[in-house]
Parts: C-alpha cells; structure tokens; sequence
C-alpha cells in the first residue's frame, strides 16, 4: 500500500476557486491541469480535492464551457464519472449517461466541458485495487488500462458511484476537521470508495462506440494536432495553410472540426491559448526579468495593438496590467 497522502504539506481538503484559468495547476499534486476558457465570461471553476488515506477523490465544477487537457500523475489509476447535468467531449467522445472513464498513469486526455460541468475523478494507486480484488480471487478482473479507455456502465450504477463521490465531497465541504484530524475516517472512506468503485467496475463492458463517436473523436485528433503544433511553433504566426498541412486535412474538415470540438474557428481558438501563455509567463516573471513586448514576439503577436484588445477582451485587463500587478 502506499503512503498516506496527507503526510507532508498538503492538508486532506483542499478547496480551490479559480477565476484565472491560467492558474488551475497551481496546488493540485495529483493531477496535471491545463484550462483554456472558451467563452469570454467570468470564469468559476471549483476544484474540491479530498486526500484519504492512499487514495484521492478530485470534483471538479465550471460555469462556462471551458477545454482541459488533464494528465494522471504516477503512480495513480483514475477513474471519472460525471454529473446528470455534465456535457462535453472526452478527447472527442460525447459524454453520455452510463459512460464513465479508466486512465493509465502518466496519460493525458483533452476535456471540453460546457456550463454545469460536474465530474468526480477517484484516484488510486493501481496495488490497492489489485490487493483488495487479490483477497476476494477476483485479481482476474483486475484491468490496467491502456490510456484512457471509456466504459460503459448501467446508468444507474455509475450515477450511484457519482452520488457516492459527491456526497463525500458535500460532507468534506461542511466539516473538512473530519478529515483533517481523524486517520480513522479517511481510511474508511477509503474503503467505502473501494468496495463502491470495485462493485461499480463489475458490471461495467467495454464501449461500443458509435459512427457519430468515431467522427468525432476523429475530429478531436485534429484539433490536437493543430494545437500541438501552435505549441510547437509558438513564435510563428498562425496560417490556416500550415494548419491543414500539419493535419493532412482541407480547410473545410479543418474548420469543422474545431467548430464541433471547441466551438470557435481554428485561429480564434489557437490564438486564446496563445494568449493563455502569455498570461502565464507575465504572471510567472519576476520584476524586470521580461517585458509585454518580450513575451508577445515569444507566442508569435507581432500586432501588438491587436495583441492588447484580445488580451483584455480575454482577461479582461490589459497585459501591461498583468504585469505591473505580478511586480
């Protein structure tokens, strides 16, 4: 078994409201997060990490359609249910009553998730499920995923998995000196968690996904790609021609794709997380180690008139207030 978790710096509740989407990394040891808002709103994200004794339990809210790209730390298998009210796309696929997910260690999905957002990440390390399954000989069953792998689960088992979750988080929110202070709850938590998931993953079958889901999850490849290259080339600016080369695709595919999976067109939606980026280094300087202009030509903004009214459309203050503020 592994160590506890709330050995060391971190408590076992931790609450995060984040309005700044370029801060939703920050304090989260489990998880590596990476949000880019799609709507140009005030953003409310609640993340709500639970630390029981080797395990842990992440919920996860917004109040506008936002992307992630959210990767499982070592060490840690996942598994992640959503809320009745949740819609979205996991790496393309639509989320959906009775779907729940299974994700390796150490790999990365991409999240769109729209206003009303509610999803439970249960976070084990993968002995523990195999020792509990080992002392009812049932370690057949046990099951490492490749990547991210969705399930397909009775609509009421995985709602009640879900339930489960959120009402540990609801309590953990009105006394998290429960938590905190006694050893003894978190490791039965912990145990009810595993007895509920274990129970849950019985009855769950592989997925069969559908045409509409193979296209959109074709559609999700591209915009991955699209955007790994704009990563990549981050001081180039940004051309559809170089786009649609990356990709092996037409500008028409191109467009409709981002326009499915982002819901913006390919540059509006490249170009916002760009600017993400920008946020995060002028956030991250240190006085007189950078400049606005510095980190513009960094991320390929080379109007930077234009550069400052997306910005503060964006953000909402300009990158010079960014700055400024950070120092």
């Amino acid at each position: 078994m592994q160590k506890s978790l709330t050995t060391g710096d971190h408590p076992a509740v931790t609450v995060v409201d984040i309005s700044d989407p370029t801060a939703a990394n920050t304090g989260v040891e489990l998880l590596d997060m990476d949000v880019v808002r799609l709507q140009s709103m005030p953003l409310r994200v609640r993340r709500v990490i639970i630390r029981l004794d080797s395990a842990a339990v992440v919920f996860l809210s917004t109040n506008l359609r936002v992307r992630t790209r959210t990767r499982v730390r070592e060490g840690f298998l996942a598994y992640v249910t959503f809320g009745p009210q949740a819609r979205g796309t996991v790496s393309g696929l639509p989320v959906r009553p009775g779907l729940m997910l299974a994700a390796q260690p150490e790999t990365e999905a991409t999240i769109v998730a729209d206003e009303g957002w509610e999803s439970i990440t249960f976070l084990l390390p993968p002995q523990d499920i195999l020792a509990h399954l080992t002392a009812r000989r049932r370690e057949s069953e046990f099951h490492m995923p490749r990547g991210v792998e969705p399930l397909q689960v009775d609509a009421g088992s995985v709602r009640g998995l879900f339930e489960w979750g959120k009402r540990l988080v609801d309590t953990a929110l009105q006394e998290p000196a429960l938590f905190d202070e006694q050893a003894k709850e978190r490791v039965a938590a912990q145990n009810e968690l595993l007895e509920t998931l274990l129970a849950t993953l019985r009855v769950a079958d592989d997925f069969e996904s559908t045409r509409s889901d193979r296209t959109r999850q074709a559609q999700s490849h591209i915009v991955k790609t699209a955007e790994d290259y704009a990563m990549a080339q981050s001081s180039d600016r940004l051309y559809v021609t170089d786009l649609c080369k990356v990709a092996a695709v037409s500008e028409r595919t191109l467009e409709y794709a981002f326009k499915e999976i982002m819901g913006l067109t390919p540059v509006t939606y490249l170009t916002r997380l760009r600017l993400h980026r920008v946020r995060q280094a002028l956030l991250a300087a240190t006085q007189g180690s950078t400049t606005v202009t510095a980190e513009a030509l960094n991320w390929g903004f080379w109007h930077f008139g234009e550069f400052s009214r997306v910005y503060k459309e964006c953000f909402g203050e300009l990158p010079s207030e960014t700055l400024r503020r950070k120092a």
